[in-house]
């Protein structure tokens, strides 16, 4: 995918914030670049870090200079069907997402955040700090193997990781869409 600069490829980083401090966040943030945060918490509050409340994001990151946005369609925390296809995802929850990332809802809030990624490098932020452990994990795999876009994943000490996509997801070629199954075929297919 081109991005607005002519000739660069879109690029996109996941942030947790863990325990955090805004001063802390807003440094990483600056130090990577990024312009525009979305927030892709189902529920966008913390018990442990004030400081990454929805309310207190959008008033001290707007003052950093760095855009904020929550985005509930991206949310985790979705709940599987009987017959989901994802049988290579142990966590329920997981399984959730990777329905929820089929539907349209999903592929429209995507193209809203490419359409921002286009134009200022963007994060989106969850709660969990280590990408693995978060539904960012399964967001990546969509925007680097059915979008084509570069995803690095922000870590505490200000590194950028490559996004490496899951083994198990597989593309959808005919309906763009991913299917964490590892290849195999559902069980009593056949």
């Amino acid at each position: 995918m081109e991005s607005a600069v002519e000739g660069s490829r879109t690029r996109v980083l996941t942030f947790g914030h863990g325990i955090a401090d805004a001063t802390t966040i807003a440094e990483l943030l600056h130090g990577a670049g990024v312009r525009e945060l979305v927030d892709v918490r189902t529920a966008p509050g913390s018990k442990r870090n004030p400081d990454a409340t929805r309310s207190a994001m959008q008033q001290w990151l707007p003052e950093a200079g760095i855009g904020y946005r929550w985005e509930r369609r991206l949310g985790g925390w979705r709940t599987a069907h009987a017959d989901n296809p994802d049988t290579a995802l142990r966590n329920r929850s997981f399984s959730g997402y990777a329905e929820h990332m089929r539907s349209a809802e999903f592929r429209a809030a995507v193209d809203d955040l490419l359409a921002g990624a286009a134009t200022a490098l963007t994060a989106v932020m969850c709660a969990e700090s280590v990408w693995w452990r978060c539904h960012r994990k399964m967001i990546a795999d969509h925007l680097t193997l059915v979008r084509g876009v570069d995803v690095g994943h922000l870590m505490h000490d200000g590194a950028v990781r490559p996004h490496r996509p899951s083994p198990e997801a597989r593309l959808d070629p005919d309906r763009g869409v991913l299917v964490y199954d590892a290849g195999q075929p559902p069980l009593g297919a056949g």
